[in-house]
């Protein structure tokens, strides 16, 4: 498929098959991911791949924030973030700083580089003839998420992706809701 066609086709499903995700799918998925932007080379992110008995759990603790008809994907993927990883990064003599000092980040690209790395994700899986919900899991529930599955403090997930084949009844239109590019784009000045 083409990159143009993979953009246009890109949306959120939440209802899936109960057809297993191919293992070279998923291992594309993946690979794909860790192809993302990462400041300095920092590579802090890591992914928590969900599947089988491990999803109930996983459902259990961090699904309020989805459709209930998404627990039907036979795969989750967690993102996470790493900000240690970036300050140590940072702190390295060919980065220039001398500390761990997170006041020089403009903004958390910790964050930023792992939603880069889910977007991939989101991406790949149009490409492989799959289908995908981003959602986050809230601040609440992260505690029991980490317990669960043993995720240690300095991985922050920035919400969780479902995937799996689709099984919406029809595809959303939402052409008449997407804000036309004149609204959204500036050139040279607001």
């Amino acid at each position: 498929m083409d990159f143009q066609e993979v953009v246009r086709r890109r949306h959120m499903v939440r209802t899936f098959t109960s057809a297993p995700v191919p293992r070279a799918s998923l291992d594309r998925i993946l690979a794909n991911a860790v192809r993302g932007p990462s400041a300095g080379f920092s590579q802090g992110q890591s992914f928590l791949v969900l599947t089988g008995s491990e999803l109930a759990e996983f459902w259990a603790v961090a699904g309020e924030a989805v459709d209930p008809s998404a627990r039907t994907a036979p795969v989750v993927i967690v993102p996470m973030s790493c900000k240690r990883v970036y300050l140590d990064r940072y702190a390295q003599p060919d980065k220039g700083w001398t500390d761990r000092d997170e006041a020089r980040w403009p903004v958390p690209f910790w964050h930023i580089d792992t939603a880069m790395a889910a977007l991939l994700i989101l991406l790949t899986v149009v490409d492989e003839g799959l289908g995908a919900v981003y959602f986050g899991i809230v601040p609440p529930a992260v505690p029991e998420f980490r317990a669960a599955f043993g995720v240690p403090e300095d991985q922050e997930p920035i919400g969780a992706i479902a995937i799996g084949y689709d099984a919406e009844p029809s595809v959303r239109d939402l052409r008449s809701r997407r804000r036309p590019l004149g609204e959204l784009v500036r050139y040279g000045h607001w």
